[in-house]
C-alpha cells in the first residue's frame, strides 16, 4: 500500500494501532475456514480501531480512496467470511472489548463488538442472569462476529440463536455514517427492522461497533444425559420423538461412531465404542421439574430404540461430557490432517433422511464423512476428513460437499444453520433463495455499499 495512505491511516487510529509489514499482513490472509493461503491476497494494512469514531474515520477514508475493507473479529469464521483480498484494509475490532453495561432490571447488556462471548456469559452469570447463545468458539469468538454471522450453538434448540437476543446495534456504514438500530425494549416496530437486517449480514452492509443484547434469568438447575444407540438412524428418530412429546431440551447433540471413537480415545469419558451413535441431551429449569423431564426423555429414547440411557450424577460428570463434546473436531484431527465442517440444516423430522443421504454420499465418493450436530434444531455438521495435499481425494471431497448442500435443500433445509455463507458457499446461494431473492439482496447491498468496498465476494461471490 502507498506510504502516504499508510501515514494517513496512522493519523486516524494511532501509530500503535497500525501494522503494515509483510509478515504482519500475511498473518491475516486466512481465517478458520478451509481456504488455501495465497500470498497474492496479502492485505495492504491492518488497523485496530479503539472507538466507533475511529471506525467511521477509516471507512470514510477507504470510501474516498476506493479501498476494500474486511472487518474481522477473532478470525474464527469457518465459511471464508473474513478472508483478505489484495491490498485491502483489514479492520480488526478486538480492541473494542468493553462490557459497557449489564442492566439487571431490564434484562439486557450493552457491549462493544470485540467482547468475547464466553467473557460476557461469565459476567452476567455472576449476578444470576444468562446469555444463552453458545457457539463452540465462545472462548475466543467475539460478540460482533457472532452477530455478523448470527451464530448458534448447542442451546439453540430451546433458546434460539444470536439473532433472538439482539435488541439494538450501533453500526458504521460503508460510507462512514454511524447509525443506531433497535433499542433497549423488547417491543419495537418503528420502521424497517434494520437490526435483523444487519444481524447475519456477514460484514457486507456495515461494521458493528456496539450491541444491545437481551438476557434471561439463569436457570435454577440442569441435568445431562447420554442416550446410546446401535443405529444412527434410530438416534435421529429419537430427536423428533422427544420434541413430539412436547419436551424442549436445552440441547440435543448427536455424535456418530467416528466421533464417539475419537472423543473416547482423546477424553476417556466412557463413550461406548461399539455404538453407532449417541445423543447428548441436557434439560434445564426448575429443579423440581427436571427429574420428570429426564424420565420422559429416557422413556422416549428407550421406546424408539436406545439400548441405554445414562444420567450424569453430578456437575463434574456433566462437565466432562460437555468438554468432550466441545473437543469433537479436535479429536478427529488424528484421522486426517484436513477437517472441513459444514453446517447444512434440515427440519428435525428430516434428520434420519439427511443422515442416510450423507452416508450414501460418503460411499459414492469414497470419502470419510463423520456426523456431529445440534440435532435438536436440525443442524447437522457433516465433517469431511481428508488431506488437502491429495488432489485426487480433494476432487472427490468437493463433489461430496456439493451433493450434501443439494441434499439439504431437497429436504427443505438450508445451506447454513450458523456458520454463514461467506465466500465458501456463495456459489450455492441462488439454489436456495432463487434469482429474484438474490436480486433483492444485491440491491440492498449496493444501496448501502454502492462501491462494493465492504467485504466484497461474501455471499455474492463477486
Amino acid at each position: 500500500m502507498d506510504q502516504l495512505l499508510i501515514k494517513s491511516l496512522k493519523t486516524l487510529v494511532g501509530e500503535k494501532n497500525v501494522f503494515d509489514s509483510f509478515e504482519d499482513c500475511f498473518c491475516y490472509t486466512y481465517d478458520a475456514s478451509f481456504s488455501k493461503i495465497d500470498k497474492k491476497n496479502t492485505p495492504g494494512i491492518i488497523v485496530f480501531p479503539e472507538t466507533t469514531e475511529q471506525v467511521s474515520a477509516v471507512m470514510k477514508f477507504a470510501y474516498e480512496h476506493k479501498i476494500t475493507v474486511i472487518p474481522r473479529g477473532a478470525g474464527s469464521n469457518v465459511s471464508g467470511g473474513t478472508l483478505s483480498l489484495p491490498e485491502c484494509i483489514i479492520m480488526v475490532l478486538t480492541k473494542m472489548n468493553k462490557i459497557l453495561e449489564i442492566d439487571r432490571e431490564n434484562l439486557l447488556a450493552v457491549v462493544e463488538t470485540g467482547v468475547k462471548t464466553g467473557q460476557l456469559q461469565q459476567e452476567v452469570e455472576k449476578i444470576g442472569l444468562f446469555y444463552p447463545p453458545d457457539p463452540a468458539s465462545l472462548a475466543f469468538a467475539t460478540i460482533g462476529g457472532n452477530v455478523a454471522e448470527s451464530a448458534g450453538g448447542p442451546r439453540g434448540v430451546k433458546y434460539g440463536t444470536t439473532k433472538d437476543y439482539v435488541l439494538g446495534l450501533e453500526i458504521v456504514l460503508p460510507t462512514g455514517e454511524i447509525i443506531n438500530t433497535g433499542g433497549r425494549v423488547i417491543k419495537n416496530v418503528t420502521g424497517y427492522n434494520l437490526t435483523q437486517l444487519f444481524t447475519g449480514s456477514e460484514g457486507t452492509l456495515g461494521i458493528i461497533t456496539k450491541v444491545v443484547l437481551k438476557l434471561v434469568p439463569k436457570p435454577e438447575a440442569k441435568k445431562t444425559m447420554l442416550a446410546i444407540f446401535n443405529k444412527i438412524e434410530t438416534a435421529g428418530q429419537a430427536v423428533s420423538g422427544i420434541i413430539a412429546q412436547g419436551i424442549i431440551p436445552t440441547t440435543i447433540e448427536l455424535l456418530d461412531d467416528v466421533y464417539i471413537k475419537n472423543i473416547e480415545e482423546y477424553a476417556h469419558v466412557g463413550f461406548p465404542l461399539d455404538a453407532e451413535a449417541v445423543l447428548l441431551i441436557e434439560v434445564d429449569g426448575d429443579e423440581e421439574l427436571l427429574e420428570k423431564q429426564v424420565r420422559k426423555i429416557e422413556k422416549v429414547c428407550k421406546e424408539i430404540g436406545a439400548r441405554e440411557v445414562r444420567i450424569a450424577q453430578n456437575e463434574q460428570e456433566a462437565d466432562e461430557l460437555w468438554t468432550a463434546r466441545r473437543a469433537a473436531f479436535a479429536s478427529c484431527a488424528r484421522l486426517k490432517p484436513t477437517i472441513i465442517g459444514e453446517d447444512a440444516t434440515v427440519p428435525r423430522s428430516e434428520i434420519p433422511a439427511m443422515i442416510k443421504r450423507i452416508r450414501e454420499i460418503a460411499a459414492r465418493y469414497n470419502v470419510l464423512i463423520a456426523v456431529v450436530g445440534h440435532a435438536g434444531d436440525g443442524n447437522l455438521h457433516a465433517t469431511f476428513l481428508c488431506d488437502e495435499i491429495d488432489k485426487e481425494e480433494m476432487s472427490r471431497v468437493e463433489k461430496a460437499i456439493d451433493e450434501t448442500f443439494y441434499a439439504a435443500l431437497e429436504l427443505k433445509g438450508t445451506l447454513s444453520g450458523e456458520h454463514g455463507i461467506g465466500r465458501a458457499k456463495a456459489p450455492f446461494i441462488k439454489q436456495q433463495i432463487g434469482e429474484d431473492g438474490y436480486r433483492v439482496m444485491k440491491k440492498i447491498k449496493l444501496a448501502l455499499d454502492p462501491e462494493n468496498l465492504l467485504n466484497p465476494g461474501v455471499m455474492f461471490g463477486e
